[in-house]
């Protein structure tokens, strides 16, 4: 029997996962990806020696990644050598106070009430908060489908919404915690994972925070690129066969089904089932016929983006851990102006990852691969964002923000430097509006009211990746790997079955 063949447009992570399940399970699977390797956003550069990771840093929730790598009868051990991070963070405040996020709790302890009186004890109800949060949003949110609304607006799903704190602000209600504002923050930016400013995003999302003091911030050696250099190697094992430095220029459909896709030298490639892992808006503006969908995808709320600058450095620089954040002294402010002004504050928070002093081999011998990354406002639509001026601004603070750790030669020994802007993220992964985290995650577009995994009409064709759900991040893309292949086994060996009979999980 001629095997059914799958195409599946991009090569991130949820790509491959999604290529790698339909391959065990008879699929001819052909990946098509834009560019010259897979991985997306997800990727490196390499120049002179120095390894840079320029999307994600950091492993998080490692069971997910587990999970996904025991589903496709894989270890990750043994294709990951993970490295775990301990202190996970160093937090520099404005004020010269500095916070070392561990897993040693009598060292978290001494820090917290230096801060602030009886904030430990608050710190562990915090935590405890934030394990609920994780135990219940997991599988009853992030792991189940949401198709209909009767599936996401149930009695059980709204009680649940409001044991999450679904409808109040995270940092607000961490008031309930903390009184000290530095404290506030450390356990409130992670909310940046998701592209949400941390002063709006919902509460439930304490969660980031307990997987990271619960299961440990993790850092794969060769960075985080090694993780999909991990699965190309099982896709290969399973004749995936990929398709790189090749753009799709339409997908072609019939009726209800979409038939396959069209390249940009003109081949056509037909295929029984379609799995877009592009940019979704991107896929409802350019490759499909024009619904309305794309409007209305238009007029959604987007994450950030991210100003990167990439710092190939001829000496090492010790008073730098792994992963630093530097907290600027209107928290508010600085968010507010990438969130609402689509632009930098003039005194921002920004970020640093020193891969270097975990893994040596990510920088030459007595020097330093530096990554810093400044959360910052998606591309507007009038264009009047000054990318060089915003660019120069960036350099100069973080090399006066740096002088204040005794660091104070910086400038003179950067090698080199490779600035990634939003037009980057637009232009190499046609992210819509330069989003690197896809669309927002407010509650209005969370479960059902975000896009879902199959199209409405074209029965055929699915979605993974950030702007579908459950939403941005490596594991949880992976999560929307699993739903979309265990879907497509149901729906494309017994086709006749109509969405209203296909399982729900409880």
């Amino acid at each position: 029997m001629q095997k059914k063949h799958a195409l599946v447009i991009g090569a991130g992570i949820g790509g491959i996962a999604s290529a790698i399940r339909l391959a065990q399970n008879g699929y001819q699977v052909t990946v098509v990806e834009k560019c010259q390797r897979a991985g997306g956003r997800c990727n490196i550069i390499e120049r002179g020696g120095h390894r840079f990771d320029t999307g994600p840093t950091l492993f998080l929730m490692p069971e997910l990644y587990k999970q996904a790598f025991a589903e496709i009868g894989e270890r990750i051990e043994d294709h990951v050598d993970l490295i775990c991070i301990d202190p996970t963070y160093q937090i520099y405040f404005d004020d010269d106070t500095t916070l070392r996020l561990t897993s040693d709790l009598k060292t978290m302890q001494d820090q917290l009430e230096d801060i602030e009186a009886g904030s430990f004890s608050q710190y562990l109800r915090y935590l405890s908060e934030g394990q609920s949060h994780y135990e219940q949003a997991l599988p009853n949110i992030v792991q189940r489908p949401f198709d209909h609304w009767y599936q996401f607006f149930t009695l059980k799903n709204l009680i649940l919404l409001l044991r999450l704190k679904a409808l109040k602000k995270h940092f607000n209600h961490i008031g309930k915690y903390f009184r000290d504002v530095r404290l506030k923050v450390a356990f409130t930016f992670q909310n940046m994972y998701m592209g949400v400013n941390p002063c709006e995003a919902p509460a439930m999302f304490s969660l980031m925070q307990y997987t990271e003091l619960a299961d440990g911030v993790w850092f794969p050696k060769g960075g985080m690129y090694s993780v999909i250099e991990a699965l190309v190697k099982i896709a290969h094992k399973w004749g995936v066969q990929f398709i790189f430095d090749t753009t799709v220029e339409k997908i072609n459909v019939e009726g209800r089904r979409a038939t396959g896709i069209v390249l940009e030298d003109g081949r056509e490639l037909r295929a029984d089932t379609i799995i877009a892992n592009a940019d979704l808006p991107y896929v409802y503006r350019e490759l499909l016929p024009d619904d309305g969908t794309a409007r209305r995808l238009d007029a959604k709320k987007y994450g950030c983006s991210a100003l990167v600058l990439l710092w190939g450095v001829d000496k090492q620089y010790p008073q730098l851990g792994p992963h630093n954040l530097f907290i600027a002294e209107d928290y508010r402010e600085s968010f507010d102006a990438l969130f609402d002004g689509r632009t930098v504050a003039a005194e921002p928070s920004f970020y640093i990852h020193a891969p270097a002093r975990v893994d040596p081999s990510m920088a030459p011998t007595g020097q330093d691969t530096l990554m810093i990354a400044f959360p910052i406002g998606h591309l507007t639509e009038d264009d009047s964002q000054d990318w060089p001026l915003i660019k120069e601004q960036c350099q100069a603070f973080v090399l006066k923000r740096l002088e204040r750790l005794g660091i104070t030669d910086l400038e003179e020994h950067i090698k080199f430097e490779i600035n990634l802007t939003p037009l980057y993220w637009q232009n190499r992964y046609n992210l819509t509006k330069g989003s690197a985290h896809g669309l927002s995650h407010d509650l209005l577009q969370m479960g059902y009211m975000r896009p879902h995994n199959r199209h409405k009409r074209y029965r055929n064709l699915y979605f993974v990746g950030a702007s579908t759900h459950p939403g941005t991040g490596l594991p949880t893309v992976l999560v929307s790997a699993k739903l979309v292949s265990e879907r497509i086994l149901i729906e494309m060996e017994a086709p006749e079955i109509s969405e209203a009979t296909i399982p729900v999980a409880a």
